[in-house]
């Protein structure tokens, strides 16, 4: 799996320089993840506490799968005045190359307690196997020195 340079570059100057303002559908931030190897399957967990299952998007077209989630504002009610509101709100996207040793057709997606767990089988012509040899007989031929 592959991720995008400038992505993960843009994600870093956030980091460092603070980002002012929230992400939108044509400018997202990026959502941190965490990913590995577990068996036959890449798992890939994304992290997106406050957001709704039914405000995240996940797409794939041409081994592209992309992921876009919006934190929308709490609706709190009336009567309640919010006094602390540091989780930015706006639109998160990330983007990742999944190789041709991937079985994209078979991706399986969770999310539970504000992560999003996706996990993507290899694919079986991709999977390490044995040959086996076939024995056909004993057909020594004897050398005459």
């Amino acid at each position: 799996m592959r991720t995008d340079p400038f992505r993960e570059l843009d994600r870093f100057a956030q980091q460092v320089f603070g980002n002012q303002t929230p992400g939108t559908w044509s400018r997202p931030t990026p959502m941190p993840l965490d990913a590995y190897r577990h068996g036959d399957e890449y798992v890939v967990a994304f992290d997106l506490p406050g957001v709704s299952a039914d405000a995240i998007e996940l797409d794939i077209e041409r081994n592209v799968l992309t992921v876009k989630a919006e934190r929308r504002p709490l609706d709190t009610g009336e009567g309640v005045e919010l006094q602390v509101s540091e989780r930015p709100l706006g639109v998160f996207s990330r983007q990742l190359f999944l190789g041709d040793t991937l079985d994209a057709d078979r991706i399986e997606a969770n999310y539970e307690a504000g992560v999003l767990t996706l996990r993507i089988p290899i694919a079986e012509q991709a999977k390490p196997r044995k040959i086996a040899i076939a024995h056909t007989g004993d057909d020594r031929k004897q050398i005459n020195a």
